[in-house]
């Protein structure tokens, strides 16, 4: 990694609680409560379009700006568009995508970006310093190939998960296992995936790989996800950041 780019990953790593925090703050229950109200009414003030439903919260769980829409694959083209640019346009929406669970909603580029990562991760791990978020410098030439093979997707929204085996306070391992999550997201900005369709997320303990036990050290990865096309649009009311 050039100096340039290592001086971003680095001050990113080092900002990367403050970030999280922020973003807690602003994707928080009562935040999201009342986008999902305002979007709810945008959906319903086009007629026929209570067949289209959306989420707020993304495959991990985690409260999000950026809702998910599903249903409505009946409905004509021009109707579902009419019901997403409505949703689009409720003050704090950060942008809205289709499920690709739905039958058209399919997106194959997406799908082979993940497939690329998966099968580069399939034999090698990002690693880390003993004990710590610092990402391993030997890992440096493993993040650039995850990054080129990202690149064709950048504009879908990409996480960046974390996760740790079990064998101490469930609250320390999941900030411990964001930590890192953080690290790799901030490494990848440094290697021009741009930060606005990147997310970090830490689970802990809580999704072992299938078939170990939850304290196998092997359950200690990163695993990346592009989950939909999403375009970022900024509000007067929540200005997207890196989180």
């Amino acid at each position: 990694m050039n100096p340039r780019n290592a001086l971003i990953a680095g001050v990113g790593a080092a900002l990367c609680l403050l970030l999280s925090a922020t973003g807690m703050v602003l994707n928080g229950p009562g935040f999201v409560a009342d986008l999902e109200r305002e979007a709810q009414a945008a959906r319903s003030g086009v007629e026929g379009g209570e067949g289209v439903e959306l989420a707020f919260k993304d495959r991990y769980g985690w409260l999000t700006r950026h809702p998910i829409l599903s249903g409505g694959d009946e409905l004509p083209q021009a109707l579902r568009q009419q019901v997403a640019a409505g949703i689009a346009a409720v003050p704090g929406i950060g942008g809205i995508s289709w499920s690709r669970t739905s039958t058209r909603a399919d997106n194959p580029e997406a799908v082979h970006c993940q497939s690329d990562v998966e099968r580069i991760l399939q034999t090698r791990t990002i690693r880390f310093t003993q004990s710590s978020a610092r990402l391993d410098p030997a890992s440096g030439r493993l993040l650039d190939e995850v990054a080129r093979a990202l690149r064709p997707c950048v504009g879908s929204i990409i996480a960046v998960t974390g996760h740790t085996d079990e064998g101490g306070n469930a609250e320390v391992d999941k900030a411990f296992s964001l930590a890192r999550a953080e690290a790799v997201r901030w490494a990848l900005i440094g290697r021009g995936i741009p930060a606005d369709g990147l997310r970090a997320a830490g689970v802990g303990a809580s999704q072992p790989i299938s078939g170990l036990s939850p304290s196998d050290p092997a359950n200690r990865r990163i695993e990346f996800s592009v989950i939909v096309s999403a375009p970022v649009k900024p509000t007067p009311i929540d200005t997207p950041g890196p989180g």
